[in-house]
């Protein structure tokens, strides 16, 4: 294992004080990682412990800048210029001016990665110190452990939601609920899909009648019918073919809610760059929890309908951070660029006080929809979760990570624990044999995602 040139030189005379190891020996609480910023004032590199959160709002507020993470082809630049694929946390790769995170200064050895290579580099914390003496140093970054999200108390959310609404709208708190967020009712479409639900007697013309009432809504589930992930025989020219043909009855009663859903809050202009968009977000997970749905043994499988949905309404709580909470939501983006191996919740627990699961599900509650979508989308991120309809959860929770593990730009994975796959009653193998099927169908898929926006 030999170190990269323009690494040696970044090293210096601290090279020799060098030990090597495979990046999997590696323990993430030593290592390193550093993050490239830029505002009109110029450029600053922040260096901090790679297991921390960094509090961009508290960087901004003490340096008095509007410091954001550089966009990618510039971060390309950045690396080919100091020669490397991927940037170690060594600030004189690059010569900017450099923001240490006091943390690192107690840390008695320090880890480099190097992901080209497969590498670790362990330095002694007092030759980092010295090969960083000119950088400057500020408490910048927080400790994980230190936010404790509430991944499984659902009886505290609407008090954590209210105290967050009342860190950002004041004497507005007092207000219910439903009126203090301001969001819109539960969509004509949606509340009549609703009813068919709960009606024993509803028929494939009563769900035609209401898709056809809303043209929007009938043209995307007409399109969704004719995609080529559902080859069908003929083309689909209404939506009694998508119904009758093509998607079923549960399908479409699922996917049009899903629909009618996500239109009643418009999509926010700004997003996290790195990271897919809400609807192939939606998209992706709402066919990843109906394929692992029909690979259940079926004294196990969840109704598939109910699993496609939630799936498509994962990411709903996105789209109300964004209505709540309009110039926060500018800065949870930005942290997520920040800290893109960080997951969301620890995030937005940080900066608001409460999560886009808890305030999605909290929102869907308010709307009467069906108790296994709340539950799934509320405990989505909890992997132990074993409460009512902990099925639906799981399948969200399990169908994130084969994504992101295929390249999905989902938020960081988890290791997924064998134990899980047992638990739905799947074979691990012809599950991630399907996955890797699905995934290879992108094209399509994004075709799909595109479809929602029209």
């Amino acid at each position: 294992m030999q170190i990269p040139v323009a690494v040696q030189r970044a090293l210096g005379e601290f090279s020799s004080g060098v030990s090597l190891r495979s990046a999997g020996q590696a323990e993430i609480k030593d290592c390193l990682r550093m993050v490239l910023l830029t505002d009109d004032e110029g450029q600053l590199q922040l260096v901090c412990r790679k297991a921390d959160l960094i509090d961009l709002e508290q960087l901004n507020t003490h340096l008095g800048r509007q410091l954001k993470v550089i966009g990618r082809r510039e971060q390309l630049r950045v690396r080919e210029r100091a020669g490397v694929v991927e940037l170690p946390a060594l600030p004189k790769l690059t010569g900017w001016e450099t923001l240490v995170d006091s943390g690192v200064d107690e840390m008695s050895s320090v880890t480099l990665e190097l992901a080209e290579q497969d590498l670790a580099l362990v330095l002694p914390g007092e030759d980092f110190r010295s090969l960083t003496e000119h950088a400057r140093r500020m408490s910048f970054a927080v400790a994980v452990d230190a936010i404790a999200v509430n991944l499984d108390d659902p009886g505290r959310d609407q008090a954590q939601l209210r105290q967050a609404l009342k860190k950002f709208t004041g004497l507005r708190i007092q207000q219910r609920l439903e009126d203090t967020l301001e969001l819109p009712p539960l969509p004509e479409s949606a509340q009549r899909i609703i009813h068919l639900r709960v009606d024993p007697n509803a028929v494939m013309g009563d769900l035609v009648d209401v898709v056809e009432s809303d043209p929007s809504l009938a043209a995307q589930v007409v399109s969704w019918a004719s995609s080529s992930l559902y080859v069908s025989a003929g083309q689909v020219r209404s939506v009694h073919d998508a119904v009758s043909r093509v998607l079923g009855f549960e399908l479409v009663m699922n996917l049009a809610m899903g629909l009618a859903l996500g239109r009643a809050l418009k999509q926010p202009q700004d997003h996290p760059e790195g990271y897919v968009d809400y609807w192939q977000q939606a998209i992706w997970q709402a066919q990843s929890a109906g394929l692992l749905c029909t690979l259940m043994p079926a004294g196990k499988r969840p109704f598939f309908g109910l699993a496609y949905l939630a799936g498509l309404l994962n990411n709903f709580g996105y789209l109300v951070l964004a209505h709540v909470f309009p110039p926060h939501f500018k800065l949870v983006c930005r942290s997520l660029e920040a800290n893109p191996n960080i997951d969301s919740s620890v995030i937005e627990h940080h900066l608001l006080g409460i999560t886009r699961e808890q305030i999605g599900a909290q929102l869907m509650e308010n709307w009467g929809m069906p108790q296994e979508v709340n539950a799934a989308l509320r405990y989505q991120k909890h992997a132990g979760y074993d409460g009512a309809h902990n099925v639906y959860a799981r399948l969200l929770w399990l169908g994130r990570q084969l994504l992101i593990e295929r390249g999905l730009s989902l938020g960081p994975g988890e290791p997924v624990p064998p134990g899980m796959f047992e638990s739905l009653g799947l074979d691990p193998e012809k599950v991630r044999a399907r996955f890797d099927e699905l995934v290879e169908q992108k094209d399509s898929v994004l075709a799909m995602a595109g479809m929602m926006t029209q």
